[in-house]
């Protein structure tokens, strides 16, 4: 690795000859957006891919935005390039249809030959094996207040071809207090969660709030695709099993949280295709997973990616984790979420989603209104458990309808 100014970085990328080349960076909260925004500024068009994108991304009108799942920072832009795929299957897209030109990292500071990646572990060693694979620029923004973290997290400083010295704040997530609804969620996901069971611990309220209903449980695990303050909490409660690691792929939370992950051999960073993979997951004992979609239907079909015609994020790990802890000895899958969307005023469950599916098969969708048990019933028994158990007042009268309309009363 070869250290230089964000301007020398700049040039060095520009200079590459490709005519659009594509960037692929660290996403969610850890973006290095100090080194990105020169090199971008340089380069009349570029493919920025990055997962979950933020705000706060230098995206000028030559850039096109692409991704396999969207964030805020590329929701409805009009050049979005969304490539559909299931977060366990991206990083074989690097080695094939969506190779890098470059790879830029947000990492710590070189030690002992190494640097971290900190916070963000993700499909970052892949994207890096292609880039050396076929001669692509890798460069690192390189922060002394990146935690170090350990696992798939370290890379070797011979791996990186351009540093860049930063010393800059990292971003932070402040949860919002779960609401009275994601609480009476959350509570009823809970009570499901017994001692020793291994827990995907996404982000948001019911997450949270599910959380929050767990704290006295014990020797509970972690594996999952992230996870945020609530880990941190349950660490402190003394819920989680001391002897086990907390495995995860990337973090993102308070500086709290940070603090805590800072070379602390109990988070063990993993790559995407570990923590993602099903086969991976099912082996967990009592895999628990909790995720949301926007709509679910009669037939337990769950659409969490589109708003209409509209890709509003993505697959994502929801089908990974689904499928995976459907398999798992123990294991449960548990769809949770409002039976009511509060902005656009509509049910969330539906007779028939017109979307594309993101999951099926759970064992169990949650709303504030109950559990309506999925795994096992017949699909008549199913409909009825969706419509008096999770489904709003409101629409059951309606539902019932369509459920005839539909062979399932």
């Amino acid at each position: 690795m070869r250290t230089v100014d964000v301007a020398q970085a700049a040039r060095t990328v520009s200079e590459l000859g490709v005519s659009e080349p594509r960037i692929v960076i660290s996403g969610n909260f850890a973006s290095p957006v100090e080194v990105l925004t020169p090199m971008l500024a340089q380069l009349p068009h570029a493919r920025l891919h990055a997962l979950n994108a933020q705000r706060n991304l230098p995206v000028h009108d030559g850039v096109v935005p692409e991704t396999t799942f969207v964030g805020p920072g590329y929701r409805r832009h009009p050049r979005l390039s969304y490539v559909p795929s299931r977060l366990s299957m991206v990083p074989r897209l690097f080695h094939g249809p969506l190779a890098p030109d470059v790879v830029v990292v947000h990492t710590t500071t070189p030690r002992n030959g190494k640097v971290s990646l900190g916070l963000e572990v993700n499909v970052l060693p892949a994207a890096i094996e292609a880039a050396r694979s076929h001669g692509a620029l890798v460069v690192a923004q390189l922060n002394p207040r990146m935690p170090w973290t350990f696992g798939d997290a370290e890379i070797s400083v011979d791996d990186i071809d351009l540093g860049v010295e930063v010393d800059i704040p990292l971003a932070t997530h402040d949860p919002r207090i779960p609401g009275e609804d994601a609480r009476l969620i959350g509570s009823r996901v809970a009570a499901e969660i017994r001692d020793g069971a291994t827990l995907q611990a996404g982000i948001g309220e019911v997450p949270d709030a599910t959380i929050a209903g767990v704290l006295e449980r014990r020797n509970l695990r972690i594996w999952t695709e992230m996870f945020s303050d609530g880990v941190l909490t349950l660490e402190k409660e003394g819920a989680l099993d001391r002897g086990v690691p907390i495995r995860t792929s990337f973090i993102f939370g308070s500086q709290e949280l940070y603090d805590w992950a800072h070379d602390n051999p109990r988070i063990h960073m993993l790559r995407t295709e570990v923590t993602n993979a099903p086969a991976q997951i099912a082996q967990q004992p009592m895999m628990t997973s909790i995720n949301t979609a926007l709509q679910v239907d009669l037939f337990d079909q769950a659409n969490a990616s589109r708003i209409g015609t509209r890709i509003y994020s993505g697959f994502g790990g929801q089908t990974d984790f689904t499928v995976g802890a459907s398999h798992s000895q123990g294991g449960r899958a548990f769809m949770a979420l409002r039976s009511w969307h509060p902005r656009a005023d509509v049910s969330t469950i539906v007779p028939l989603v017109d979307e594309p599916v993101t999951s099926f098969q759970h064992t169990a969708v949650v709303t504030e209104q109950g559990i309506a048990w999925m795994w096992g019933r017949d699909e008549r028994e199913q409909a009825r458990n969706l419509i008096d158990h999770a489904a709003h007042p409101d629409v059951r009268d309606d539902l019932w309808e369509e459920a005839a309309a539909l062979g399932l009363a």
